[in-house]
């Protein structure tokens, strides 16, 4: 009957606890702080049936068989995005250290007791061995009641926070492709510049060599070799400004996917792949912001940020009110073990309610629910700033994306312009119409031109990589990490 009694009550407490109530506030999601549509009109959009960059892994946006593999050994070898990945694991761990507050810790116990009394504190007059006791039982011990729902609320806070970690490990993992994927760019400029620069050498230092014995014949001045001199070293120097450049870009890759990508980007005598035949995906839709924005993991990060601010409030209104926790316990004591398990003789047990009612310190808690309240107005805050920066950065990358083309076409003509001027201007030096001057400017227009084009290639790849970023690309499965 007893042991009916106590099983009664435990439901009972159970029971009440599961319909306790909760002060968390009801969310609402803000509104966004950007317009509704892309600033330049001249940008494409979809309906909404196309997919966003976020679901288009980077295999498929990444043409390159190279830099696929790249990229994979950056997403193997790096530690940054190790770190990303642990800081997962160590959120879920402590939400799941939340999340068990809300149930009960249930002990089991089992002693044996027998004591030896010696003469002088015996009773009897003389020493003797007391009794075997020995008891079994289990046992609950200050488990909180949560009638208010305080423990529910700090499980929900760990809880969004937990998933604040996982969004943030998916924008590491984003950013981690975008700078292995620009290394890798700026490693072919670096190499097709530094090719540049020596076939420039090659060529003004045969003029050099012309007009040098020229000018040993006595049939042109030292003005003239002196300015063949000068546009010889100054493509000399270029050469090793771009191996240097090329070099560093080796080592930025290195730090990303680990030493081994040495074998994948390590100089052949013939390349393999120049900066004009990688290629990516250029059709990227635009799309709606709200599409776009809500969909980036840095976004998302901070809307569960922003819940697990809401969540606190709900814990300090709670701690507001009183406390009620349950001690108790259930089991069996006997000096023999025949009748160790009979309830008629040897069931024990305890029940021990406590309630704590803040008296003297409701101005601290007070402060508290102040402190949780701003903490919320500041996470929205964060929210929408976030939002903000995002807008501007799909913003600034659509409209470069969109004007780059233009650029490369006029300066692809530039180059070509320039290599025409060149032809003449020797070609006018060698019938002897005009003098080396006019060659050497042509000279050093068409290898400023030629640098202009492989830099402007380079930074038009660039805008593809960020915007493929910025529009949250390639976001990492979490899913595994429930």
């Amino acid at each position: 009957m007893a042991i009916k009694i106590i099983t009664s009550a435990v439901v009972g407490a159970v029971l009440l606890f599961t319909a306790g109530c909760s002060f968390i506030p009801e969310y609402s999601q803000p509104e966004m702080p950007v317009a509704d549509a892309w600033t330049d009109k001249g940008l494409e959009s979809d309906t909404g049936s196309e997919p966003v960059a976020a679901d288009i892994v980077y295999q498929d946006y990444f043409t390159s068989q190279t830099l696929q593999q790249i990229i994979a050994m950056a997403l193997e070898n790096n530690r940054d995005l190790k770190v990303a990945l642990l800081n997962i694991e160590q959120a879920k761990a402590a939400y799941q250290i939340k999340k068990s507050d809300q149930l009960p810790v249930i002990a089991g116990s089992a002693g044996l007791s027998r004591e030896g009394v010696p003469e002088d504190s015996s009773i009897y007059g003389e020493a003797y061995t007391s009794d075997t006791s020995m008891s079994v039982g289990l046992g609950i011990t200050a488990y909180e009641l949560d009638f208010f729902g305080r423990v529910k609320s700090l499980s929900q806070s760990a809880l969004e926070t937990y998933l604040a970690t996982r969004e943030a490990a998916s924008s590491t993992r984003i950013a981690l492709v975008a700078q292995t994927a620009d290394a890798y760019v700026s490693l072919l400029a670096q190499r097709k510049l530094t090719h540049l620069a020596q076939e420039t050498y090659k060529a003004q230092k045969a003029t050099y060599d012309v007009i040098k014995t020229q000018y040993d014949a006595g049939s042109t001045d030292q003005l003239a070799l002196a300015q063949a001199a000068t546009s010889t070293e100054s493509a000399k120097a270029s050469i090793y400004q771009y191996k240097r450049l090329a070099a560093q870009a080796e080592n930025a890759l290195v730090y990303l996917a680990g030493p081994g990508v040495y074998e994948l980007i390590k100089a052949p005598e013939t390349p393999f792949e120049s900066i004009d035949d990688i290629g990516f995906l250029t059709r990227l839709p635009a799309g709606l912001p709200s599409r776009i924005l809500l969909a980036r993991p840095d976004i998302q990060a901070a809307e569960h940020q922003l819940k697990a601010a809401n969540a606190d409030i709900g814990a300090a209104r709670a701690a507001m009110y009183p406390t009620i926790s349950l001690t108790g316990s259930l089991g069996f004591a006997a000096e023999s073990l025949s009748y160790m398990f009979d309830p008629s003789r040897s069931l024990s047990w305890g029940f021990s309610p406590n309630v704590t009612i803040p008296i003297f310190n409701r101005k601290g808690l007070k402060a508290n629910l102040a402190v949780a309240t701003v903490g919320e107005k500041i996470a929205a805050a964060q929210y929408e700033g976030a939002i903000q920066t995002a807008f501007r950065e799909v913003a600034d990358q659509l409209v470069a994306r969109r004007h780059y083309k233009g650029q490369l076409d006029a300066q692809n003509a530039l180059v070509s312009a320039s290599r025409n001027a060149y032809n003449l201007s020797k070609a006018r030096y060698d019938n002897g119409i005009d003098d080396f001057l006019s060659v050497l400017d042509s000279q050093r227009s068409l290898f400023g031109a030629e640098q202009g084009a492989i830099a402007l290639k380079q930074a038009y790849l660039s805008n593809l990589i960020n915007l493929y970023k910025v529009m949250g690309g390639g976001r990492m499965d979490t899913s595994a990490a429930n």
